[in-house]
């Protein structure tokens, strides 16, 4: 899986790998995913802004409306799929065919985390490794048929994006994620520039954090500036899919492992909205 014979113990080419013992990276035959319909990344030019809590609650929508999908973490030092999806108990299994994913009530998941001892453990690798595991992710995993593969990247524009539009041909393209202030949306800026740079499509940009309604007053109150994000998709000649305003359920339900979507509250009516865009676009 990697090199110098680190971590062999998940790879499923044991045995007939002709790096294992030569310290040479593994160069895998990638496999074009042909039963995937859409294959989609979430991205995001800095940490912080809710890209993977965006990732989510896409995979979860989506399968409501009844899709088959997928959610790979292709964050490999700071996997946080499996907690938002109530999963970090479980482990990827080796089966006849390749890695089994790990079964999220319905939804198909891939992470570095469900390969670790504990949760605590850090992955502290090169760029060369991480490129190594983000591909048997991708070759070995057995995703079967999907309607959606939604590809969590961790944020910015380095190794791992670069890595997965290489590696996994036919992407319906990108989402951005930002937050309203002028700090993120100057890396998020930078995000759609490096989608861009790989000739792939930016499908839009979700604001998250949108402001907050008070619970006394039930004024809004604009915590990260408003509006940002809709400029900044309008300044760079791409679609913008909507503001999700900061709600509390969305930190305490990620917390135990539950999607906000599934609720009854503005974020969630907002976030199905940005749903429906989403599906529309891609018809």
């Amino acid at each position: 899986m990697t090199e110098n014979n680190e971590n062999c113990e998940t790879c499923t080419h044991q045995g007939t790998c002709p790096s294992r013992n030569s310290g040479e990276a593994v160069t895998c035959e990638v496999d074009p995913g042909s039963k995937i319909k859409h294959k989609i990344i979430i991205a995001s030019g800095k940490g912080g802004v809710g890209k993977s809590t965006v990732s989510v609650n896409l995979a979860r929508a989506l399968l409501l409306d009844g899709f088959k999908v997928g959610i790979l973490d292709a964050d490999i030092t700071g996997p946080n799929i499996p907690k938002l999806l109530g999963i970090e108990d479980r482990s990827l299994v080796l089966g006849e065919d390749g890695i089994k994913p790990a079964d999220a009530g319905g939804i198909k998941a891939a992470s570095m985390a469900l390969l670790l001892s504990s949760r605590d453990s850090p992955v502290v690798w090169r760029g060369p490794m991480k490129m190594a595991a983000i591909k048997q992710f991708i070759e070995d995993v057995e995703w079967g048929e999907l309607d959606f593969l939604i590809i969590d990247l961790p944020p910015g524009t380095s190794d791992e994006p670069l890595s997965v539009a290489q590696l996994i041909p036919d992407l319906a393209g990108a989402i951005i994620v930002t937050t309203p202030q002028e700090v993120s949306l100057l890396d998020s800026r930078k995000a759609v520039n490096m989608v861009k740079t790989m000739k792939l499509p930016v499908i839009g940009i979700i604001e998250n954090m949108a402001g907050l309604m008070c619970p006394h007053c039930h004024q809004r109150i604009d915590i990260f500036q408003s509006g940002g994000g809709e400029r900044m998709a309008e300044e760079m000649n791409v679609r913008f899919l909507g503001s999700i305003p900061i709600d509390p359920q969305v930190c305490s339900l990620g917390d135990a492992g539950q999607t906000f979507v599934e609720g009854d509250t503005p974020a969630a009516d907002i976030f199905r909205l940005i749903v429906e865009r989403l599906k529309n676009i891609l018809r």
